[in-house]
């Protein structure tokens, strides 16, 4: 089972997430920074093309278009579905940097059924 932000873990996710249906233009480079962890703070990133995980590692992303930066007990909050991620964003505890309209032509995807399942399945799987 996956330690939680570990690349094995974004790795697992990634395969999962394969299953996702194409989203025509959905596609951005978002990095995302977990603040306050056991760990230390914890950077990763995601490519998006088209609603597609086409990479997803630990470190930075030089030419990000967004950057998400949330606490360690939100982030897991999230993962776990115990906050929403819209709810997080719209109260504040994400903090984003970058290109807004990118995250707000996004949004919608995280609340479709398929996303959600997704969620749900990556977190069986996650050891926390």
């Amino acid at each position: 089972m996956p330690k939680w932000l570990s690349q094995e873990w974004l790795d697992e996710g990634r395969k999962l997430a394969e299953s996702q249906p194409e989203r025509p233009g959905a596609s951005a480079k978002m990095q995302y920074v977990v603040t306050g962890g056991p760990e230390g703070d914890i950077q990763y990133y995601w490519v998006l093309e088209n609603g597609k995980i086409v990479e997803s590692k630990l470190g930075t992303l030089p030419d990000a278009e967004v950057t998400l930066t949330m606490t360690y007990e939100d982030s897991m909050k999230v993962q776990k579905g115990e906050l929403d991620a819209n709810a997080a964003f719209m109260q504040g505890r994400v903090k984003v940097s970058g290109n807004m309209a990118k995250v707000m032509s996004l949004l919608p995807i995280t609340n479709s059924p398929e996303y959600v399942q997704l969620q749900e399945e990556i977190s069986k799987i996650t050891e926390y």
